[in-house]
């Protein structure tokens, strides 16, 4: 007799944030194709609203962890966390891109969009997986998407060349990725976190295997590339350079937002506790990470490269967490990186508005005299470098105040002296752009950001958000922990 056939779970309202994006990316790109109108205002239009249609759907994941589709799937409040950051960075590079399409038309179609969309889908898939294949297909669907998206500026050899460099050191750091799920599964028979957890718990000699080692080494190899840890990081200042800019802060937060949610999954669910001394590897990267970072950007001239660099250095400050271990540790993690979204989806938006029809301007010398020719920009700006450095009472001091507490608290004292000390270097370059913009005459006529309604609701919004959560973050930060105790 054969074995009879069980149809598979179904849970639609665990994936409801991602249906509505992918229905959303669909919608656009057929409006696109079958309507023969002025697109430039329905398509971003069409796409705010589904944006937010899907923001509001991630409070829809209430209650207590729950397995989805035959465990693939895992609904919890870590998962919500995570699609709220990715949903609200796609609706602020959506109000930005609205206006950033007068600068550079060739954004204003259906293809721009939907792949918007389709990426942020991956994201959120990312933060939901509970099987490595579903992980895997996640983070290829993400990647993707970005690779053409850093290559949209198609008349832009620069542009062309950020996304090739992307999609080659992409696809060879998923190489790594899939042989550490191969190495992983092979030492403990399944593909399943839970189950994998299970294992291990069940197996703790398994922990000292060969096969277990190799595997988790090519595992956060792979997704050490995605979060750019050193020395995973060469690929980072020059593809958000030449990626259009308003992609650029969608790629630095929400790619990186992905990566960690990932990394915790993979790394503090099954592997609470390992033989070997994971945390010395994890010491020395966060320490290199911050410090390459840091150092590198003191000498920038280009603020999207010194912008890179930075985001380098925001790794390493985020890998201490992952040094302490703690659920506070985990906590503060969540905390930071939607702190670290709001503001630098700020800063990459005000970027992103500079410049002439066809030509971006993203130099120290163009931010000459900007903060007086344009105050309230130039305000925004300054916010935004302001809890880039970690200054009170910002949201960028909190959330390096949880994750250096929490290392304290189980004992790693140098590494938040380091930490610090890292913290202390970068308010050099940050400083630096509101200096030039207030203190420095302009060597050409400053250039003002098209200050459309959109553009001044996303900057609002992101600023708000910096200075709400550095002045009252109990709400948020206890949210992050009701998140990471339904994970664990």
């Amino acid at each position: 007799m054969g074995s009879e056939f069980v149809f598979p779970e179904v849970n639609l309202g665990a994936i409801l944030p991602q249906i509505i994006l992918i229905l959303s990316g669909l919608a656009v790109l057929l409006v696109d194709v079958f309507l023969n109108v002025r697109k430039d205002r329905l398509l971003p239009m069409l796409s705010l609203v589904g944006a937010l249609a899907a923001t509001v759907s991630v409070f829809g994941i209430q209650g207590p962890s729950q397995s989805a589709f035959s465990g693939m799937l895992l609904a919890d409040g870590f998962s919500a966390f995570f699609n709220f950051v990715v949903c609200l960075v796609l609706v602020l590079t959506i109000l930005v891109s609205i206006t950033y399409q007068r600068l550079f038309p060739n954004i204003s179609n259906g293809e721009y969009y939907c792949l918007l969309f389709f990426s942020a889908t991956g994201m959120c898939f990312m933060a939901s997986a509970g099987h490595l294949m579903l992980l895997f297909v996640a983070l290829e669907l993400m990647s993707v998407c970005i690779y053409v998206l850093a290559g949209f500026h198609k008349d832009s050899l620069f542009s062309i060349e950020s996304a090739l460099k992307y999609f080659l050191l992409g696809a060879f750091a998923s190489s790594f990725l899939l042989f550490g799920f191969a190495f992983l599964y092979g030492a403990t028979g399944t593909l399943d976190i839970l189950a994998m957890s299970r294992f291990i718990e069940a197996n703790p000699e398994s922990l000292g295997s060969g096969l277990m080692v190799a595997g988790l080494l090519l595992s956060v190899t792979g997704l050490g590339f995605k979060i750019s840890m050193v020395p995973f990081h060469m690929w980072t200042p020059d593809v958000y350079e030449g990626a259009p800019t308003v992609i650029t802060g969608f790629m630095a937060t929400g790619v990186k937002a992905a990566a960690f949610a990932a990394l915790i999954r993979l790394v503090m669910v099954p592997f609470d506790s390992l033989p070997v001394d994971w945390s010395m590897v994890l010491w020395v990267a966060a320490v290199l990470t911050m410090t390459v970072g840091n150092v590198i950007a003191l000498v920038q001239e280009s603020i999207k490269r010194m912008l890179a660099y930075s985001s380098i250095a925001h790794a390493g400050y985020l890998l201490i967490g992952f040094v302490a271990g703690t659920e506070m540790a985990q906590a503060g993690i969540l905390y930071y990186l939607l702190a670290y979204a709001l503001m630098n989806v700020g800063a990459f938006g005000i970027l992103a508005l500079m410049g002439t029809v066809g030509q971006e301007r993203c130099t120290l010398s163009d931010f000459h005299g900007f903060g007086l020719s344009h105050p309230g920009w130039g305000v925004a700006m300054g916010l935004f470098m302001l809890s880039l450095a970690g200054i009170p009472p910002t949201a960028g001091f909190m959330g390096k105040l949880y994750i250096f507490t929490a290392a304290i608290e189980t004992g790693y004292i140098w590494l938040v002296i380091l930490g610090a000390a890292n913290s202390v270097i970068s308010i050099a370059y940050y400083l630096r752009v509101i200096v030039v913009m207030y203190f420095q005459q302009p060597v050409q006529t400053p250039m003002a950001p098209d200050a459309t309604t959109s553009t001044s609701i996303a900057m609002g919004l992101a600023a708000f958000g910096v200075l709400f959560l550095g002045i009252f973050p109990s709400a948020i930060w206890n949210l992050a922990q009701r998140s990471i105790f339904m994970l664990l």
